[in-house]
């Protein structure tokens, strides 16, 4: 048996530049890995099965986890044969790629599993095209990402190092669920004037981001669901230097100079019926 964590992600700030001729949208956005993870484990065995701990999920190839086996498998050209179990533990639907991460790290433990020597350019091409956000959880470190979200670039903070996020976060996700497509409908494209999200970001100044950092789909969204803008609002009362959006909901964040506040912050959203995750 082998076992991996599957972390999810946030983004700081998300552009909705145009729309594509093959439907998709150019974005634009910083998408920074979090400690909130599912786990995801498998064993040798004479087919491929996935067991999920949250009965709501598909388990056939409704599942990321599944269509990852599937394509590996073909790339490889073998029979699809393993065990799997998905330890959900990150909302899903929520805007923190938690299936894309799954399917990424589905990705990797079964070549390992299979004993497979994936180039990383081929497991690229495979994680694209299993969904936009798949790649990103390949590289294990923050990126900014362009095209439909899987053109890469990883993120350096302005002493040269990978950037990690200064400040502590809290992530909440009120009992509500927006449909990306729901969410895309929303929004404008808009591609003139947009800043420099790679430096705004690196700069870590919470004025800054207040004024700059935008995710597109926040101003929409949180007026055609209440409890996503009640959710950014208590945490900006609790302290927050930052507060957004991720993805296209419902989770939002928020970012603090102060880990008491923080901590003040999550126990406010836990009471008020959001999943919290706290680092």
């Amino acid at each position: 048996m082998r076992s991996v964590a599957a972390p999810a992600k946030i983004n700081l700030g998300l552009h909705v530049l145009r729309r594509r001729a093959d439907g998709y949208h150019d974005v634009e956005t910083v998408l920074l890995p979090i400690g909130w993870a599912d786990r995801l484990a498998a064993a040798p065995a004479d087919d491929l099965a996935l067991t999920c701990s949250d009965p709501a999920l598909p388990t056939d190839d409704g599942n990321l986890v599944v269509r990852a086996a599937r394509a590996l498998a073909g790339w490889a050209g073998i029979e699809p044969r393993a065990a799997l179990h998905l330890e959900k533990r990150v909302p899903y639907g929520a805007g923190l790629g938690s299936g894309s991460s799954d399917a990424a790290h589905a990705l990797r433990l079964l070549a390992a599993l299979w004993r497979l020597d994936v180039p990383e350019a081929d497991l690229h091409r495979l994680a694209a095209g299993l969904g936009s956000d798949v790649p990103f959880f390949l590289l294990g470190g923050t990126a900014l990402a362009a095209g439909r979200g899987e053109v890469l670039t990883p993120l350096h903070g302005e002493d040269g190092r990978p950037y990690r996020l200064p400040f502590a976060l809290v992530v909440a996700v009120p009992p509500v669920h927006v449909a990306t497509a729901e969410a895309y409908g929303l929004v404008t494209p808009g591609d003139r004037d947009r800043p420099d999200l790679a430096a705004l970001v690196r700069s870590n100044d919470l004025v800054r981001w207040r004024a700059e950092l935008v995710n597109d789909f926040e101003a929409p969204v949180l007026v055609r669901h209440p409890e996503v803008a009640a959710a950014k609002a208590a945490l900006l009362d609790a302290g927050a230097g930052y507060a957004a959006l991720s993805g296209s909901g419902a989770a939002v964040f928020g970012v603090f100079e102060r880990g008491d506040e923080a901590a003040a912050a999550a126990e406010t959203l836990r009471a008020a019926g959001c999943r919290v995750w706290i680092e």
